[in-house]
């Protein structure tokens, strides 16, 4: 066996700016998105809220 490479440091920084400037944006947006869509879902099916 092998034994794997070790990373440089502009791989890591490389890798750390791929995670923080699309990865993680992404994944909020489609966070929001899902919920977005799971509360529209909902309200189409049982109506729009309203007052007490």
């Amino acid at each position: 066996m092998t034994e794997p490479l070790p990373s440089t440091q502009g791989q890591e920084i490389k890798g750390f700016l791929i995670i923080t400037a699309v990865l993680i944006p992404a994944l909020s947006v489609a966070l929001v998105g899902t919920y977005g869509f799971a509360i529209w879902i909902y309200q189409l099916l049982a109506g729009p809220p309203s007052a007490p």
